[in-house]
């Protein structure tokens, strides 16, 4: 039997770019039938590579593919007065409302909050901004690494002699497209309880400030300021550190030392394996675990165990540390690239990807299949992202447009 999805029924206008690209997905893989209004002849976002086999094409952005997929597509110009008729119309159909112009702009174009509630009075309105709507900051732009650097992230990544260095990928929009998603929830679940629809402010600062939470207690609990420390992690006061990523023989190991009840078994077992490769020395195989605490050892003490330990990993692949893991209980992971997931086993046997028909190239992607699993909800997702206007015909039909209505407006630019 068929799984129905959580948000079923419902319908969203996803107006973003790729502030909220993701604010979209994740409400249609959770059931709501997002439709993606972009400008006539295509949204910018689409010249976004990388491009599927390199082909610089608006149509083959790998961008796109990812972050708009399970989501059908109009064109829309929202500044022209045909554009604004049927916007005023699509409303009236829809649920939800997900934007992310610069504040003030949905008012410029006659569709602010109040507006949208006069159209439909239980409107959800979604709005996703570098700094939120008001404050001193509201008309500000920002790109992800000004919003990284003000939200604090670029205060704790790099090395501690050298200049910051920013996450590869753009994070900031991730944080904040999924905290939209969850506002738009929220805001749903308030408007089943009063039938009140809501105007949901997201500061993509502020998603991306909340990702740091965990370094508050740091420094409530033990007075520890993280800061730059490249591959490592501060674990006192005095400034201690202690390596966290490992190079291995094909690539980098994810491993931290830790003692008391947490992590003496998980060293033990990784002392063993080492002592089985001829590898652990004396002051391994005797340290007493149990009684290590990182919060008052000295750097000298850590780099004695950590020499030993980083000579070891350098002899063993990926794949060893990742099977030790398993069959030895060593918490430790590998640090995987996209095509170590692709062949990852684990992934393979949960059914983590799936293959997405792309028509027109004429090949099936693998996409990741869902973000959650659920016993009595389906949420897989569905297809891959919308071409350049491929539901115009079917969403502006149910408005009640003809074929001709519609390719005369497409010729005046209207969509």
């Amino acid at each position: 039997m068929t799984c129905a999805r959580m948000l079923e029924g419902y319908r969203a206008l996803d107006l973003t770019d790729e502030k909220g690209f993701l604010c979209g997905k994740i409400l249609a893989e959770l059931g709501v039938d997002v439709i993606k209004v972009e400008k006539p002849g295509g949204d910018p976002s689409r010249k976004v590579g990388p491009f599927w086999h390199d082909e610089e094409e608006p149509e083959k952005s790998l961008y796109w593919f990812a972050y708009n997929s399970s989501k059908r597509g109009i064109t829309l110009d929202l500044e022209a007065e045909g554009g604004k008729n049927l916007f005023r119309q699509l409303v009236q159909k829809v649920d939800f409302v997900i934007e992310s112009f610069a504040p003030g702009e949905l008012e410029k174009f006659g569709f602010g909050y109040s507006e949208l509630c006069r159209i439909k009075k239980d409107i959800i309105l979604t709005s996703i901004t570098p700094f939120g709507l008001t404050g001193p900051y509201g008309q500000y732009k920002a790109t992800d690494l000004t919003l990284m650097g003000m939200a604090g992230v670029l205060f704790m990544t790099g090395d501690s002699d050298k200049r910051p260095v920013n996450i590869n990928l753009p994070q900031a929009c991730m944080h904040a497209g999924a905290d939209a998603a969850v506002g738009s929830m929220l805001a749903h679940h308030h408007r089943r309880m009063t039938g009140e629809g809501q105007h949901v402010d997201v500061s993509m600062q502020q998603s991306v400030a909340w990702f740091l939470s965990t370094t508050i207690p740091y420094w409530e609990l033990d007075k520890i300021v993280l800061g730059r420390v490249g591959t490592f992690r501060n674990i006192n006061s005095e400034g201690v550190v202690q390596r966290q990523v490992w190079p291995c023989k094909d690539g980098f190991i994810f491993f931290l030392m830790m003692g008391r009840q947490q992590g003496a078994k998980t060293c033990r077992q990784l002392v063993k394996w080492m002592d089985e490769a001829g590898m652990a020395n004396e002051f391994l195989l005797n340290f007493e675990w149990e009684f290590f605490d990182m919060a008052t050892s000295s750097q000298d003490l850590i780099d004695k165990i950590s020499q030993p330990i980083a000579a070891f990993f350098r002899t063993r692949t990926k794949q060893e540390a990742l099977e030790a893991a398993v069959s030895r209980s060593i918490s430790l992971c590998p640090l995987m690239e996209n095509q170590d997931l692709l062949d990852d086993p684990n992934l393979e046997a949960r059914k983590f990807w799936t293959p997405i028909w792309h028509p027109e190239l004429k090949t099936t992607i693998p996409y990741p299949k869902q973000f959650l699993q659920s016993s009595e909800n389906e949420t897989e997702t569905r297809s891959r992202a919308p071409l350049i206007g491929e539901h115009n015909a079917e969403i502006y039909g149910e408005l009640g447009l003809s074929r001709d209505r519609i390719e005369e407006l497409k010729k005046a630019g209207v969509i």
